[in-house]
């Protein structure tokens, strides 16, 4: 018999904590940072864009990989959303 005074256990490990498919969580890493465009003309001199828009002066442009693309809602290329960061240090 062994008596050990002043001391736990060790915990088991812990499987990571994976949020159900409903929760509206996904997980993406982060490909590109670029500041946002100048100018709003391409080499020919024309407007590119279909409407007018300033980028923000401050603001970054961010280019990311969904590894999982069935995660997306079905209309998101027509529908508008708000998208929510969370960044995450590996």
């Amino acid at each position: 018999m062994e008596i050990v005074i002043g001391s736990i256990p060790p915990l088991p490990p812990q499987n990571p904590k994976i949020p159900p498919k409903g929760a509206n969580f996904i997980v993406a890493r982060l490909l590109h940072v670029r500041s946002p465009r100048k100018g709003i003309a391409g080499p020919s001199g024309r407007e590119r864009r279909h409407k007018q828009a300033q980028d923000p002066v401050k603001g970054k442009v961010l280019t990311i990989m969904i590894p999982d693309g069935s995660l997306l809602p079905p209309d998101i290329g027509t529908a508008r959303y708000d998208v929510n960061i969370r960044f995450i240090r590996r």
